[in-house]
């Protein structure tokens, strides 16, 4: 599709204005944006994309080897900055190795024309996250990672980095996605979301017991180091030199040579290395209700020195179906900072930011869409045999 303007589409150009239309953008707002060319690529953008709140972006047909990570700042391209650090070119036309702890840059297939209102955000997607790959949208004279200013118009690219295992993607591969946020984004406050909670039930138990949930500046997530009675496993750590992961690849790969399953300690609690990655599941079983989406702060420094959650969107019906489905259990994607860090069962890790829609999606979050975690309990990515 080509990026045209959206003259042409006067109903979508009075629904971007309208005043009371706040919010992330809902699949059916999205197709929108695509068909009045505010969203475009160059080759089209399929259908299996589009997730209930947020679009998958493609890798190009080029990854750039570069010395180092970079903001391209006010002043300058992405491309202009790759010129200057670049140290080797990558064909992605056909399945490529990014190797471990190297820092690649991939334009993506997808640009943006966006008008004055719509501003977007990306994230890794849940997979990329479970990979321990670290993924950072670049735009040009940009001066924040993952965020899209209002009105932006030109490429999109891709930092990536694998932290743990070395990785085989090629043009297409989707490591990342999009929100669009029509207007300006104000989460809802800690009054709104109890009384949501109170509403909607945000937070149960393995037990399927409801739970008040724990609110504060969002809601409070803590982390599962008992396991449960069907499995004494309640992490895995990965190993180190394992071999490559083709993403490509669907319930292919033995995690026994890849990963290291953490037994339920009889402390209740472990202590971080950090120079290792883990793989742990929150205690509580969360839902985000149709109306809204949410996303995991990744780094909070008031709970501890780790990263918490690399893949942080969690798309509307996690967890809640059409209201059907007590709750869902998040995987955490744990590294820690710098120093050894003790983590005990029932420890407050992370919160949750909940985020209004702009409506009501058309599809939400599921299998019937091909979600690939709706009920998860402690799952590896899907490259991986269900253990």
């Amino acid at each position: 599709m080509d990026g045209k303007t959206a003259s042409l589409f006067p109903e979508l150009e009075r629904d971007l204005t309208a005043f009371h239309h706040k919010g992330v953008l809902p699949v059916q707002k999205i197709k929108e944006l695509i068909t009045a060319g505010y969203l475009f690529a160059s080759e089209e953008i399929e259908e299996g994309q589009i997730q209930p709140a947020s679009c998958d972006l493609r890798l190009g047909s080029v990854a750039y080897r570069v010395r180092a990570s970079f903001l391209p700042g006010k002043q300058a391209s992405v491309t202009r900055k790759i010129e200057d650090l670049r140290m080797h070119e990558i064909d992605l036309s056909r399945p490529a190795v990014l190797e471990r702890g190297c820092v690649y840059i991939v334009p993506l297939m997808e640009s943006l024309r966006l008008p004055p209102e719509i501003s977007g955000r990306a994230n890794p997607k849940s997979t990329t996250g479970r990979l321990d790959i670290f993924t950072r949208l670049l735009t040009d004279y940009g001066t924040e990672f993952e965020r899209i200013e209002a009105g932006y118009k030109g490429g999109l690219y891709v930092e990536i980095v694998p932290r743990t295992f070395s990785v085989v993607v090629g043009q297409g591969t989707k490591l990342n996605q999009l929100r669009f946020i029509r207007g300006i984004d104000h989460p809802p406050s800690d009054i709104q979301l109890n009384k949501l909670d109170k509403k909607e039930t945000l937070v149960y138990l393995k037990d399927d017991q409801a739970k008040d949930a724990y609110i504060s500046e969002g809601l409070r997530i803590s982390i599962d180091l008992e396991g449960s009675q069907g499995s004494q496993v309640v992490g895995y750590r990965a190993k180190r030199h394992s071999p490559l992961i083709d993403l490509s690849l669907i319930d292919h790969y033995d995690p026994l040579e890849f990963w290291e399953p953490i037994q339920a300690p009889k402390t209740k609690s472990i202590v971080l290395n950090p120079d290792d990655f883990y793989i742990l599941l929150s205690k509580e079983k969360l839902r985000i209700p149709t109306d809204y989406a949410a996303e995991m702060v990744a780094y909070d420094p008031s709970v501890g020195e780790f990263r918490i959650h690399y893949a942080g969107f969690f798309d509307p019906g996690f967890g809640y179906g059409n209201n059907d489905i007590k709750g869902t259990h998040a995987v955490l994607e744990i590294r820690s900072h710098e120093v050894p860090f003790l983590l005990e069962d029932g420890q407050v890790v992370g919160r949750l930011i909940y985020e209004q829609l702009w409506g009501r999606p058309e599809k939400i979050y599921g299998s019937g869409i091909g979600s690939s975690y709706q009920g998860q309990g402690l799952s590896l990515s899907k490259q991986f045999k269900r253990v």
